[in-house]
């Protein structure tokens, strides 16, 4: 495998010199679209752009172990050829992307960690433009708030702020205003995830007329609005971003660098499950199901299907059951108990009787236990395993802006709604 990679290592370096450049272009699966950044100066050595593309396309074609060494392998190489070269902006905006490709499939691997040792590295290439060290700042925040490490993902979104504010980072270009944007809004999930919606709002104004406001920053927004029950705008918002993927409008921007559970393709997936739940928020459980069945689809595409964000996607459609069975007051618990069943097992929750304290995605095995609860309490026959279940939800659940019964109950008219943001596996 070593070999064979080293072998596709070779060979991708070797198209600097003729004619298999355009040939690598057209083949890549999945063009990157964070490669350039012009808001300060040069973009990164067009080269380096090829091989992350092909480097990125080869991982994924097989989406196997081996196909995603031999990536990793190949942008090492390219990495190496970068750093003989460090000083000035035009190289250390290369090895800042090449970084940033690295940190990507790192990420799609579950190797979380890995992923935050490349992004630190690009936070300091302080040559580097202010495009890529946003880019890294905003994939830190989102990897952070992922493992519930909320404090230091606070301070990141300061320190990105602050360096915004720089004299010798001021430009006329309009692409600052897009980045400005981003670290904004990257603030604003920081404090929805804290239940701060007064924070919140001060670092959202505005952008309801910005031309800025698409990818992250639209979700984001969207988000805040959908928590605070503007629902309207929030699906305009979802929709904005759904479309414009789909046609490639709001990410074929090379200046919009966005990596890891930031990218793309998660922020589509993302828009696409808010949008689903926002339909049952408002009743529309057709729509619903419909919506959410697609985004199941697009996340076993994506991630596999056996993937923790599976159990994310199937816990929501398990709740819209239950608040469409409530309103139509009817039942639907052996689907109810089908869906949270394999959630939990996706989610990879421990044991009841476990006594580990770090969890991954513990505001959806709380939700996803708590509502299985629900089913088994109904059952007199399994009402003490629904207890014990429920005790373990409660324990679990941490949401700092509703209890985990506001979350599950959100038939009453003064209810606060839980949005699930599928890029960090979180409740708002």
């Amino acid at each position: 495998m070593i070999q064979a990679a080293a072998k596709l290592s070779r060979s991708a370096i070797a198209v600097s010199g003729n004619s298999r450049l355009g040939h690598i272009s057209r083949t890549s699966s999945r063009p990157l679209r964070f490669l350039h950044d012009g808001i300060n100066g040069p973009s990164a050595n067009p080269v380096t752009v090829q091989m992350i593309n092909y480097a990125l396309s080869h991982a994924r074609s097989q989406k196997s172990d081996e196909s995603y060494a031999q990536g990793m392998l190949i942008l090492e190489q390219c990495l190496s050829t970068q750093l003989s070269e460090s000083d000035g902006q035009f190289a250390q905006n290369s090895i800042g992307t090449v970084l940033l490709a690295m940190s990507t499939l790192l990420y799609e691997r579950g190797s979380v960690e890995e992923a935050i040792e490349k992004l630190r590295r690009v936070q300091d290439l302080t040559q580097s433009s202010l495009g890529v060290r946003v880019a890294a700042a905003e994939a830190l925040v989102g990897l952070y708030l992922q493992l519930g490490q909320d404090d230091t993902s606070s301070v990141l979104t300061d320190k990105c702020l602050e360096l915004l504010d720089k004299d010798d980072l001021k430009c006329n270009s309009g692409s600052k205003e897009f980045v400005v944007a981003r670290a904004k809004a990257v603030k604003g999930l920081v404090e929805l995830v804290n239940g701060n919606l007064e924070s919140a709002t001060s670092f959202f104004q505005g952008l309801q007329d910005n031309e800025d406001c698409n990818g992250t920053v639209a979700l984001s927004y969207g988000e805040f609005l959908h928590t605070t029950q503007n629902f309207s705008l929030a699906k305009e918002l979802y929709q904005k971003i759904i479309e414009g993927v789909l046609k490639k409008e709001d990410f074929s921007d090379t200046n919009s660098l966005a990596v890891c559970n930031m990218a793309p393709d998660e922020v589509l997936l993302a828009a696409t499950f808010a949008l689903g739940q926002l339909e049952s928020h408002m009743g529309n459980f057709g729509a619903a199901e419909e919506i959410l069945t697609k985004a199941l689809t697009k996340t076993e595409e994506y991630f596999g299907s056996h993937h923790p964000k599976v159990g994310v996607v199937l816990t929501c459609i398990a709740l819209m059951f239950r608040t469409k069975a409530r309103q139509e007051h009817s039942s639907a618990l052996l689907i109810q108990e089908g869906l949270y069943r394999r959630a939990i097992e996706f989610l990879k929750a421990p044991p009841l009787e476990s006594k580990e304290t770090k969890l991954d995605q513990r505001d959806i095995s709380a939700l996803a236990r708590g509502g299985y609860a629900e089913v088994l309490c109904v059952q007199q026959n399994r009402k003490t395993e629904g207890e014990k279940m429920k005790t373990w939800a409660d324990a679990a659940w941490r949401n700092r802006r509703m209890s985990l019964a506001d979350a599950l109950d959100i038939s009453k008219p003064s209810s606060k709604v839980p949005v699930i943001d599928a890029r960090i596996s979180r409740v708002l």
